[in-house]
């Protein structure tokens, strides 16, 4: 019987020492070059490939002819939307994701923005190092309220957005969730609110945290009728993916008034490409109506080196209980959306 191999073509470790106690001699890692796009990998190593595990990689439909023997892709985090899952359905190959690594320092992250934001931490910070520094005392501002008064809005009550919920009510938030697919009762086990619509969640939230993968019913889910519709003075914060909310819309709202701060650590494009947008632009140009009022992280709220660890780990089981064990253990179904 001839070894499974597995392909890791980021070059993310060196070594195998985590992989090969899980697999025992079933299969064997093949790590590439840390190249940045498949089409960079030579045509001998792809067509070895009975597994794909990608982190930052993306998965086209135009690069999966080259893997005839590909039967697993197992994107080594949450989000799978760069995984052409439709061509991997037609060819007969299984898409996996890891949902249970960086869940705790996601939710923290996403903690850490909205508290951040509403005690004017940033704020204060950031004129207390100006030049000339801002006087020393109080700031008036519509960023700072007190926690306990404030509605926290999660959208998505997935494994992330459960611990940030759990996180906002500890510190004493009024909590309230919308996610159409969760069952009845997990309000009641939580100890939450549940709202009856995204509408409905839009015009209670003191505090935003998305918290939603991005498919193509979440793509632009909040657009700027739905920023509109927060209550005045409205903090937005946005750990999931950028395209989920309309970038153009948040400066907007920003810059009226209507919104008093957003902490953001991903975007529409990543890394962000010229015409870099004008948010942004605004931003890195420390402009003074931005002054503490927005924080963009890079994409780095699920760092830890214990993540890393899960990363790692939890990818490579994943892989061997599908491709070897036959389970279905973290599949992505073909027809979700």
């Amino acid at each position: 019987m001839s070894v499974l191999t597995i392909l890791e073509p980021e070059g993310l470790y060196p070594d195998n020492s985590v992989e090969e106690p899980v697999l025992a001699g079933g299969a064997r890692v093949v790590r590439g070059a840390a190249v940045a796009a498949l089409d960079e990998l030579p045509d001998a190593l792809c067509e070895q490939a009975d597994a794909l595990m990608t982190l930052r990689m993306a998965v086209p439909a135009a690069q999966l002819a080259r893997f005839p023997k590909l039967r697993v892709v197992v994107r080594m985090g949450v989000g799978y939307d760069r995984v052409d899952r439709a061509e991997c359905a037609r060819r007969g190959i299984t898409v996996c994701n890891i949902p249970d690594y960086g869940t705790e320092e996601v939710a923290d992250h996403a903690i850490s923005l909205a508290l951040g934001l509403r005690r004017g931490l940033f704020l204060h910070h950031e004129t207390q190092r100006a030049n000339p520094p801002a006087h020393w005392g109080v700031i008036n501002t519509p960023l700072i309220r007190r926690l306990s008064v404030q509605r926290f809005a999660v959208l998505g009550l997935g494994r992330i957005g459960t611990a940030v919920a759990l996180r906002a009510k500890a510190f004493g938030f009024d909590v309230v969730f919308f996610d159409p697919f969760l069952p009845n009762g997990v309000d009641r086990a939580l100890g939450i609110r549940r709202a009856p619509s995204l509408a409905a969640l839009m015009e209670q939230a003191d505090v935003l945290s998305i918290h939603a993968p991005l498919t193509r019913k979440t793509r632009g889910l909040v657009g700027a009728a739905e920023l509109a519709s927060l209550p005045k003075g409205a903090v937005v914060v946005n750990t999931a993916r950028g395209p989920i909310m309309d970038l153009e819309a948040l400066e907007a709202g920003l810059r009226s008034g209507h919104i008093a701060g957003a902490g953001l650590d991903v975007v529409p494009v990543e890394p962000p490409v010229e015409p870099v947008p004008s948010l942004m632009r605004a931003y890195r140009a420390r402009e003074d109506w931005l002054q503490g009022r927005l924080v963009i992280t890079p994409h780095s709220a699920f760092h830890t080196p214990e993540a890393w660890d899960d990363i790692r780990l939890k990818g490579i089981e994943t892989v061997r209980d599908v491709l070897v064990l036959g389970l279905q253990t973290n599949v992505i179904a073909p027809e979700s959306d």
